[in-house]
């Protein structure tokens, strides 16, 4: 499985203005990759490799390899569309290899510059760095914010399949970012009081429109969606941890379309705006991928509406979003709680099935 590894690279400030220059260079030699294949009809690295490459060196002072991970990058940017002359950002990504760039002992890179070869030293927690055993292919220098990272990919082997003997349903929601079969909730107070608290700043501050308030908005941007990033992870950490030690499989709602398809109160616009269900599925299938767990999608119809202990479906078993009590039989319970049942009963229905396929695919992971 491959994943892609972030490090955070240290350069001395004399030694950021000549990283930035490379950045230019490079970029400006992608977009005159981009602009001579778009103009030639030419899609492929051969075709635009014949018609730039000369040029790209002379013109932007790049070096042999530097130039054709140049071209690689208008070409990946044409296998997506062909329709369209690309122009990369000045400070986008750049492409390094294996011959313009290559890690040494004591957590130091060397990279290739319009300077010449520079030695940087890099950090990183303990997890990616183990992961750097495991690298494979190319790799991204970014800047971002006035820093530079490197995002490495790595190619991780995966546990094998368990044997389970049972299923851990899940259920997603706004107020409960998730809830499991077992009873666990998974409240996202903590994330709505950093929504609330980042929206009223927005718009303090984008009504003042100083100078100060725009710096200050450049500062905190960003904090929520990384608050919620990680508090996804740990979530589905846990629940991976929790199905893992327990010998079970995982099952999801499948949540496809649910934006177009459901409506909500106009005051409740901007919390399900931000409801990230799908970058929690993501997190958890590519865990559980690891770790070899066997993850199905469920259909969610119905699952909130549906008593766990009879079967009865109805509109009204829902008597708000907390409660749930059974209109037929008189079973209550929370309404999260019966529908993290009735998605792990649907789920276990397919046990023979998840004993021997993979879990699901997880999301990719952007690189640029």
């Amino acid at each position: 499985m491959k994943l892609t590894v972030q490090l955070q690279v240290i350069v001395p400030p004399e030694e950021a203005a000549n990283l930035l220059r490379t950045m230019i260079a490079f970029n400006g030699a992608a977009s005159y990759a981009a602009e001579v294949g778009f103009k030639g009809c030419a899609y492929n690295q051969p075709a635009i490799h014949k018609l730039a490459y000369s040029e790209i060196r002379a013109q932007f002072g790049l070096a042999a390899q530097a130039a054709v991970r140049a071209i690689s990058k208008a070409v990946d940017a044409f296998a997506r569309d062909k329709k369209t002359q690309h122009q990369f950002r000045p400070l986008g990504a750049i492409c390094y290899d294996e011959r313009i760039a290559s890690f040494k002992k004591d957590d130091q890179v060397s990279l290739w510059t319009l300077g010449g070869r520079k030695l940087f030293r890099f950090v990183c927690g303990d997890r990616q760095r183990a992961a750097l055993a495991h690298r494979k292919g190319q790799m991204d220098l970014t800047f971002r914010k006035g820093k530079f990272y490197l995002l490495a990919t790595c190619d991780i082997q995966e546990e094998p399949l368990t044997e389970i003997s049972g299923v851990l349903g899940v259920d997603m929601g706004v107020v409960n970012i998730a809830t499991d079969s077992d009873g666990n909730n998974y409240t996202s107070s903590a994330v709505e009081r950093v929504r609330v608290r980042n929206n009223y700043n927005r718009r303090r501050l984008q009504k003042k429109w100083t100078r100060s308030a725009r710096r200050r908005l450049k500062r905190i941007a960003g904090r929520e969606s990384n608050f919620r990033r990680n508090e996804n992870h740990r979530i589905s950490k846990e629940l991976v941890l929790r199905a893992k030690g327990t010998g079970r499989g995982i099952a999801l709602e499948d949540l496809k379309g649910i934006r177009e398809r459901t409506t909500v109160r106009r005051k409740d616009r901007n919390k399900r705006l931000s409801w990230s269900y799908h970058q929690l599925r993501a997190f958890i299938e590519y865990k559980a991928r690891l770790a070899g767990v066997p993850v199905i999608a469920v259909d969610p119809r119905n699952t909130s509406r549906t008593c766990n202990e009879c079967g009865h479906c109805d509109k009204g078993n829902r008597k708000d979003q907390e409660s749930f009590c059974c209109l037929q039989c008189g079973h209550s319970v929370n309404a999260d709680q019966n529908a993290a049942r009735n998605i792990r009963d649907r789920g276990s229905v397919n046990i023979p099935q998840m004993q021997g396929v993979q879990p699901l695919q997880a999301a990719g992971f952007s690189r640029r």
